[in-house]
């Protein structure tokens, strides 16, 4: 018996562009097997697999993580501000020591 397929998505985000693209590909795919197979890297060449986090519906993954019919794979950018810092500018306290 021929071995099944499953469709996932493979998305990254960028600030003026983003890219999306849906696969087939066989079941027991990994995270890792997806990226390369949807030719993300090779379109964005900035990303490093060993920086850029990787998940699964906003959900961090490992690269072997084995995919499941409709997952999204999402690469993720680093962190412009840190998130608890940006929030106390904006409501007027003071700076974290550290």
């Amino acid at each position: 018996m021929a071995e099944a397929n499953i469709e996932v998505q493979v998305c990254h985000a960028l600030p003026d562009s983003s890219f999306l693209r849906s696969l087939k590909v066989p079941a027991g795919t990994t995270i890792e097997q997806a990226l390369a197979l949807s030719g993300l890297l090779q379109d964005i060449p900035g990303i490093d697999l060993a920086v850029n986090m990787v998940g699964i519906y906003g959900k961090k993954k490992p690269l072997d993580t084995i995919l499941r019919e409709h997952d999204r794979v999402e690469v993720y950018r680093p962190l412009q501000a840190d998130p608890k810092e940006a929030r106390r500018r904006r409501a007027g306290g003071k700076p974290a020591k550290g």
